[in-house]
């Protein structure tokens, strides 16, 4: 039984919300710096645009919250609850009320180990002291609210990119293996494409804030969208372009940072932005398809933005509790080719078979069991979850289904990093999302764990 660590709520009207907003510049202050989302490392010696650690404080009288979005491929839990423990110190939020969750933009410094990209050590160091100053911020900004939420469906910039494929058309697995029967981004127009193997979710998840006065204070999205990529340099992808092309559209007014616009990753482990059934884009510049996309994002939310009613008074309630999950080991076989393959490998690692080698080899080292950290929030009706994995879509969708309140928000990459998060079925089709790395090493039934923990968590906190 998973034990619960955090369970507050209110059950009375408040006085009235209070919120502040902050949106923290994380960008590395040196250069070069190893880059996250590749099987082969990458150096940056310079940032195309600005990395934030966006940050929203509210406050119900009772129940302080923090909501932290931070413009990082994926960032391992024991940063975050540095960073939590740090601002809990200075503002005296319980670190179980705090969320901070990684955009999965492909394009920021390498934090978490992962293939053949390795945490750089100085920004360790940068990133969680920075988090937890923006958390400050936000919460000396604390003033008067109203808050509201809204959802709005965009299914234009999502497609599910494990294909299911014709016999003979899948090359074998970086393990040797033939039984993959789905292939990951397999190429446009590919002709062994069958259909798709999930599906999408279109639905923004959006929850307001506003000053007393009804001025524009923060808006935190929820989107099931992987990331957008084509910038060759640190890059916050189209959620950065998203919070600028946001304030533009609802506060031209407002001066740089007085109204934070926040883009979460939800589930889209298994979705990203190429159409493999189209034919291949011509003609694209650097950055165009990050532009293209959020702003297609942002007129979504201000289409239904207007519509959205704000209140003064509402309550909140948090619920965290962790579960234990096994770890997908390598047995002594397994190392022992991955170490012959390895001892005649080049440096750095040429193909996905030499990459898979060294994920084996690292894997050997890791428990036969994870802690994993799950946490749901409300906020009047609304409802955030956050799981620490890259969830499969199809495990939002269900989530979002069951949940008590409507809307609710399922945030992945939060509080952590545990790897790609398929279901059983998907398990078993195969592909690149399931094959055995720190990428993905969770046991096969963990997203029915999972699920059935972040219910019981939504069931707590709506009570």
């Amino acid at each position: 039984m998973a034990m619960v660590l955090g369970l507050f709520s209110v059950t009375t009207a408040s006085a009235g919300v209070r919120a502040g907003a902050f949106a923290q510049d994380v960008t590395p202050e040196k250069f070069p710096i190893s880059v996250n989302g590749g099987f082969a490392d990458r150096q940056a010696t310079q940032a195309n645009d600005r990395l934030h650690a966006r940050c929203l404080v509210l406050d119900d009288g009772k129940t302080p919250l923090a909501l932290v979005v931070v413009d990082s491929c994926m960032i391992p839990r024991e940063l975050m609850d540095e960073a939590k423990q740090r601002a809990s110190q200075r503002t005296g939020i319980p670190t179980t009320h705090i969320l901070i969750s990684a955009t999965h933009t492909h394009s920021a410094p390498t934090v978490a180990g992962v293939f053949q990209s390795d945490p750089d050590a100085d920004y360790v160091k940068f990133l969680p002291a920075k988090i937890a100053e923006g958390i400050e911020q936000a919460y000396c900004r604390l003033a008067p609210a109203k808050i509201g939420w809204a959802t709005v469906d965009n299914p234009r910039q999502l497609f599910n990119r494990r294909w299911k494929m014709k016999p003979g058309t899948i090359d074998a697995n970086p393990f040797g293996g033939t039984t993959d029967q789905v292939r990951m981004n397999p190429g446009y127009q590919h002709p062994g494409l069958i259909e798709p193997a999930g599906p999408i979710d279109p639905q923004i998840v959006i929850l307001s804030v506003q000053r007393a006065n009804g001025e524009p204070l923060a808006l935190l999205a929820v989107y099931s969208l992987h990331y957008v990529g084509g910038n060759p340099q640190l890059s916050a992808d189209y959620f950065g372009a998203f919070a600028e092309r946001l304030s533009a559209l609802l506060a031209p007014q407002q001066k740089a940072g007085e109204f934070v616009a926040m883009l979460a990753n939800g589930t889209s482990g298994d979705v990203n932005n190429i159409n493999f059934a189209g034919p291949a884009p011509t003609g694209r510049k650097p950055g165009e398809q990050i532009r293209l996309v959020a702003e297609d994002v942002a007129q979504s939310v201000k289409q239904v933005y207007g519509s959205i009613v704000h209140r003064e008074q509402m309550t909140f309630a948090v619920a965290q509790t962790e579960i234990e999950l096994g770890v997908r080991r390598p047995n002594a076989a397994e190392v022992q080719r991955a170490k012959e393959i390895l001892a005649s490998a080049p440096k750095p690692l040429k193909t996905s078979a030499q990459v898979y080698a060294r994920e084996t080899v690292l894997l050997e080292q890791y428990p036969p069991t994870v802690q994993c950290k799950l946490q749901a929030m409300r906020i009047g009706e609304l409802g955030i979850t956050g799981i620490p994995c890259e969830v499969f879509t199809e495990i939002g969708l269900e989530i979002k289904k069951r949940s008590p309140l409507k809307p609710t928000a399922v945030i992945s990459l939060a509080n952590g990093y545990n790897g790609y998060l398929p279901t059983p079925r998907q398990h078993q089709l195969g592909g690149y999302e399931t094959w055995r790395a720190r990428s993905s090493y969770l046991e096969v039934n963990a997203s029915e764990k999972i699920t059935a923990t972040v219910m019981d968590l939504l069931g707590q906190v709506a009570k």
